[in-house]
Protein backbone atom coordinates (compact mmCIF):
# COMPACT_ATOMS: atom_id res chain seq x y z
CA UNK A 1 0.00 0.00 0.00
CA UNK A 2 2.22 2.74 -1.30
CA UNK A 3 -0.21 5.56 -0.45
CA UNK A 4 -0.40 4.41 3.17
CA UNK A 5 3.40 4.36 3.30
CA UNK A 6 3.45 7.95 2.03
CA UNK A 7 1.02 9.01 4.74
CA UNK A 8 3.20 7.42 7.40
CA UNK A 9 6.21 9.27 6.01
CA UNK A 10 4.36 12.58 6.27
CA UNK A 11 3.19 11.79 9.79
CA UNK A 12 6.74 10.95 10.85
CA UNK A 13 7.95 14.25 9.43
CA UNK A 14 5.56 16.24 11.63
CA UNK A 15 5.47 14.70 15.12
CA UNK A 16 3.07 16.45 17.45
CA UNK A 17 4.93 18.42 20.15
CA UNK A 18 3.72 17.53 23.65
CA UNK A 19 1.60 19.93 25.68
CA UNK A 20 3.84 22.14 27.86
CA UNK A 21 4.04 21.33 31.54
CA UNK A 22 2.99 23.96 34.08
CA UNK A 23 6.68 24.60 34.80
CA UNK A 24 7.35 25.27 31.14
CA UNK A 25 4.34 27.56 30.86
CA UNK A 26 5.45 29.61 33.86
CA UNK A 27 8.93 29.92 32.36
CA UNK A 28 7.59 30.76 28.90
CA UNK A 29 9.10 33.61 26.93
CA UNK A 30 7.27 36.80 26.05
CA UNK A 31 5.22 36.19 22.92
CA UNK A 32 5.02 38.90 20.24
CA UNK A 33 4.78 37.49 16.71
CA UNK A 34 5.50 39.90 13.83
CA UNK A 35 2.17 41.23 12.55
CA UNK A 36 1.00 41.62 8.95
CA UNK A 37 4.33 40.53 7.49
CA UNK A 38 4.74 37.57 5.11
CA UNK A 39 6.91 34.84 6.60
CA UNK A 40 8.33 31.68 5.06
CA UNK A 41 8.43 28.49 7.12
CA UNK A 42 10.22 25.45 5.71
CA UNK A 43 9.96 21.96 7.20
CA UNK A 44 12.39 19.49 5.64
CA UNK A 45 13.29 15.87 6.33
CA UNK A 46 16.33 14.02 4.98
CA UNK A 47 16.54 10.23 5.25
CA UNK A 48 19.29 7.77 4.46
CA UNK A 49 18.28 5.69 1.45
CA UNK A 50 19.25 2.13 0.55
CA UNK A 51 21.92 3.34 -1.87
CA UNK A 52 23.73 5.17 0.93
CA UNK A 53 22.66 8.67 -0.14
CA UNK A 54 20.03 10.94 1.36
CA UNK A 55 16.63 11.83 -0.04
CA UNK A 56 14.78 14.94 1.11
CA UNK A 57 11.17 16.05 1.35
CA UNK A 58 10.07 19.55 2.39
CA UNK A 59 6.88 21.51 2.90
CA UNK A 60 7.12 25.28 2.42
CA UNK A 61 4.54 27.40 4.24
CA UNK A 62 3.54 31.03 3.77
CA UNK A 63 2.55 32.56 7.13
CA UNK A 64 0.96 35.82 8.27
CA UNK A 65 0.12 36.87 11.85
CA UNK A 66 -2.73 39.23 12.69
CA UNK A 67 -3.97 40.68 15.97
CA UNK A 68 -7.50 39.57 16.84
CA UNK A 69 -9.41 40.06 20.10
CA UNK A 70 -7.30 38.99 23.06
CA UNK A 71 -4.82 37.05 21.01
CA UNK A 72 -3.51 36.42 17.52
CA UNK A 73 -4.72 34.83 14.33
CA UNK A 74 -2.24 32.92 12.20
CA UNK A 75 -2.97 32.33 8.51
CA UNK A 76 -0.87 29.47 7.18
CA UNK A 77 -0.78 28.14 3.64
CA UNK A 78 1.31 25.28 2.27
CA UNK A 79 2.78 26.94 -0.79
CA UNK A 80 4.71 24.04 -2.31
CA UNK A 81 6.43 20.69 -1.90
CA UNK A 82 10.14 20.22 -2.61
CA UNK A 83 11.83 16.82 -2.94
CA UNK A 84 14.76 15.14 -4.63
CA UNK A 85 13.31 11.65 -4.16
CA UNK A 86 12.51 9.32 -7.06
CA UNK A 87 9.72 10.85 -9.20
CA UNK A 88 7.34 7.96 -8.44
CA UNK A 89 7.82 8.45 -4.70
CA UNK A 90 7.27 12.21 -5.06
CA UNK A 91 4.06 11.64 -7.04
CA UNK A 92 2.76 9.34 -4.32
CA UNK A 93 3.64 11.75 -1.53
CA UNK A 94 1.87 14.50 -3.39
CA UNK A 95 -1.30 12.40 -3.52
CA UNK A 96 -1.48 12.76 0.25
CA UNK A 97 -0.51 16.43 0.55
CA UNK A 98 -1.91 18.03 -2.63
CA UNK A 99 -5.42 18.43 -1.14
CA UNK A 100 -3.86 20.74 1.49
CA UNK A 101 -1.64 22.75 -0.86
CA UNK A 102 -3.03 26.24 -1.41
CA UNK A 103 -5.58 25.85 1.41
CA UNK A 104 -5.40 28.62 4.02
CA UNK A 105 -5.32 27.13 7.52
CA UNK A 106 -6.43 29.51 10.27
CA UNK A 107 -5.28 29.21 13.89
CA UNK A 108 -6.05 31.13 17.08
CA UNK A 109 -3.21 31.70 19.55
CA UNK A 110 -3.85 33.48 22.90
CA UNK A 111 -1.77 36.50 23.83
CA UNK A 112 0.69 34.43 25.87
CA UNK A 113 1.20 31.86 23.09
CA UNK A 114 0.27 29.01 25.44
CA UNK A 115 -1.83 27.09 22.90
CA UNK A 116 -2.51 26.79 19.17
CA UNK A 117 -6.05 25.93 18.05
CA UNK A 118 -7.25 25.50 14.50
CA UNK A 119 -10.31 27.52 13.54
CA UNK A 120 -13.10 25.38 12.00
CA UNK A 121 -11.12 22.12 11.61
CA UNK A 122 -14.23 20.25 10.45
CA UNK A 123 -14.82 22.73 7.64
CA UNK A 124 -11.19 22.49 6.59
CA UNK A 125 -11.29 18.73 6.42
CA UNK A 126 -14.52 18.70 4.42
CA UNK A 127 -12.76 20.85 1.82
CA UNK A 128 -9.66 18.64 1.90
CA UNK A 129 -11.72 15.45 1.45
CA UNK A 130 -13.70 17.02 -1.42
CA UNK A 131 -10.47 18.08 -3.11
CA UNK A 132 -8.90 14.65 -2.64
CA UNK A 133 -11.95 12.98 -4.16
CA UNK A 134 -11.92 15.40 -7.10
CA UNK A 135 -8.24 14.66 -7.71
CA UNK A 136 -8.93 10.91 -7.55
CA UNK A 137 -11.78 11.17 -10.05
CA UNK A 138 -9.58 13.06 -12.52
CA UNK A 139 -6.71 10.59 -12.20
CA UNK A 140 -6.30 7.16 -13.74
CA UNK A 141 -3.94 6.05 -10.95
CA UNK A 142 -5.44 3.59 -8.42
CA UNK A 143 -3.16 5.12 -5.77
CA UNK A 144 -5.09 8.40 -6.10
CA UNK A 145 -8.35 6.69 -5.15
CA UNK A 146 -6.62 4.88 -2.30
CA UNK A 147 -5.18 8.16 -1.01
CA UNK A 148 -8.63 9.81 -1.11
CA UNK A 149 -10.07 6.92 0.91
CA UNK A 150 -7.30 7.15 3.51
CA UNK A 151 -7.74 10.93 3.83
CA UNK A 152 -11.51 10.58 4.25
CA UNK A 153 -11.09 7.89 6.92
CA UNK A 154 -8.50 9.70 9.07
CA UNK A 155 -9.68 10.13 12.67
CA UNK A 156 -9.81 13.70 14.04
CA UNK A 157 -6.57 13.36 16.02
CA UNK A 158 -4.62 12.31 12.90
CA UNK A 159 -6.21 15.07 10.81
CA UNK A 160 -5.16 17.63 13.40
CA UNK A 161 -1.63 16.22 13.55
CA UNK A 162 -1.20 16.33 9.77
CA UNK A 163 -2.48 19.91 9.53
CA UNK A 164 -1.16 21.42 12.77
CA UNK A 165 1.95 19.70 14.18
CA UNK A 166 4.42 21.96 12.36
CA UNK A 167 2.49 25.08 13.40
CA UNK A 168 2.37 24.06 17.08
CA UNK A 169 6.12 23.45 17.00
CA UNK A 170 6.63 27.02 15.76
CA UNK A 171 5.03 28.71 18.80
CA UNK A 172 7.63 28.31 21.56
CA UNK A 173 5.37 28.75 24.66
CA UNK A 174 3.05 26.04 23.24
CA UNK A 175 5.88 23.68 22.28
CA UNK A 176 6.32 21.22 25.14
CA UNK A 177 9.16 19.43 23.33
CA UNK A 178 11.60 22.25 24.11
CA UNK A 179 13.35 21.35 27.39
CA UNK A 180 14.10 23.61 30.31
CA UNK A 181 16.45 23.18 33.25
CA UNK A 182 14.06 20.72 34.91
CA UNK A 183 14.15 18.31 31.98
CA UNK A 184 17.66 16.94 32.44
CA UNK A 185 21.07 17.83 30.99
CA UNK A 186 20.82 20.48 28.31
CA UNK A 187 23.04 23.22 26.92
CA UNK A 188 21.74 26.78 26.53
CA UNK A 189 23.50 29.65 24.74
CA UNK A 190 22.06 33.15 24.20
CA UNK A 191 23.65 35.38 21.54
CA UNK A 192 22.34 38.44 19.70
CA UNK A 193 18.70 38.01 20.66
CA UNK A 194 18.54 34.28 20.00
CA UNK A 195 18.62 31.44 22.49
CA UNK A 196 19.87 28.01 21.41
CA UNK A 197 18.94 24.97 23.47
CA UNK A 198 20.60 21.62 22.76
CA UNK A 199 19.66 18.20 24.13
CA UNK A 200 20.50 14.56 23.42
CA UNK A 201 18.55 11.33 23.79
CA UNK A 202 20.27 7.99 24.40
CA UNK A 203 19.06 4.73 22.83
CA UNK A 204 16.31 2.90 24.65
CA UNK A 205 17.53 -0.13 26.60
CA UNK A 206 17.39 -3.28 24.48
CA UNK A 207 16.55 -1.40 21.28
CA UNK A 208 17.11 -3.45 18.12
CA UNK A 209 18.67 -0.42 16.46
CA UNK A 210 20.41 1.87 18.97
CA UNK A 211 19.47 5.37 17.82
CA UNK A 212 20.88 8.50 19.43
CA UNK A 213 19.03 11.76 18.83
CA UNK A 214 20.52 15.25 19.03
CA UNK A 215 18.11 18.20 18.86
CA UNK A 216 18.89 21.89 18.76
CA UNK A 217 16.21 24.57 19.07
CA UNK A 218 16.99 28.20 18.21
CA UNK A 219 14.45 30.66 19.61
CA UNK A 220 13.94 34.24 18.47
CA UNK A 221 13.62 36.08 21.79
CA UNK A 222 11.95 39.14 20.27
CA UNK A 223 8.98 37.15 18.97
CA UNK A 224 8.83 33.93 21.00
CA UNK A 225 8.87 31.95 17.75
CA UNK A 226 11.06 29.04 16.78
CA UNK A 227 13.74 30.30 14.39
CA UNK A 228 15.09 26.80 13.73
CA UNK A 229 14.83 23.25 15.01
CA UNK A 230 17.38 20.68 13.88
CA UNK A 231 16.78 17.08 14.97
CA UNK A 232 19.40 14.52 13.94
CA UNK A 233 19.12 10.76 14.46
CA UNK A 234 22.31 8.68 14.52
CA UNK A 235 22.92 4.95 14.48
CA UNK A 236 25.06 4.49 17.58
CA UNK A 237 28.25 2.44 17.28
CA UNK A 238 29.71 2.85 20.75
CA UNK A 239 32.18 5.39 19.45
CA UNK A 240 30.86 8.94 19.24
CA UNK A 241 33.20 9.73 16.37
CA UNK A 242 31.78 6.89 14.26
CA UNK A 243 28.06 7.62 14.64
CA UNK A 244 26.13 7.37 11.37
CA UNK A 245 23.50 9.97 10.52
CA UNK A 246 20.32 8.23 9.34
CA UNK A 247 17.73 11.04 9.48
CA UNK A 248 17.57 14.79 9.90
CA UNK A 249 14.58 17.12 10.27
CA UNK A 250 14.90 20.88 10.02
CA UNK A 251 12.15 23.37 10.75
CA UNK A 252 13.25 26.89 9.80
CA UNK A 253 11.40 30.22 9.90
CA UNK A 254 12.54 33.11 7.75
CA UNK A 255 11.92 36.36 9.63
CA UNK A 256 12.20 39.03 6.94
CA UNK A 257 13.23 42.62 7.63
CA UNK A 258 10.03 44.70 8.08
CA UNK A 259 11.96 47.39 6.22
Amino acid sequence: MIALGALLLLAAQAPEPPVPSETQQVAALAFAPPLDRPLTYRVATRRLSRDGGFTSFALVYDLRWQRVGRGYQLLARIDRVESDAHPEVVRTLRLMIDPLIGETLTYFVPADGSSVDMVDPDGLWRRVVDRAQALAESSDRPEAKQAAQIIAALPPAERDKLASADIRALVVPANGAIPNGADGPIMTVTVAGRRTISASESPAAGAAQPIEVDTRWTIDLATGLLAEERRQSFLATGNAADRKLVEERIRALELSDPG
